[in-house]
């Protein structure tokens, strides 16, 4: 490990460069990290462009049958 780490706000290329050398799963967990929300409004127009449609979207509910209930027997329910 070096004596002084670079500053970043002085050089950040410079403080990049050394990060991905020195301490490359938090460098890149960085990188794949800021990557995900910057990618969110870019990502669902391309998909769109490419053919991929939005699933229909799932029910929340039950549908209620119209009509009268059928009566059950046997098995004890009076």
């Amino acid at each position: 490990m070096s004596a002084a780490a670079p500053h970043f706000w002085s050089t950040p290329l410079k403080y990049c460069r050394w990060a991905a050398r020195e301490r490359p799963a938090l460098f890149w967990s960085f990188i794949l990290g800021a990557a995900g929300p910057l990618t969110m409004p870019i990502i669902p127009p391309i998909r769109r462009a490419l053919g991929d449609v939005d699933p229909a979207p799932i029910p929340v509910t039950y549908p209620v049958p119209t009509g009268p209930r059928k009566q059950l027997t046997g098995y004890d329910d009076e």
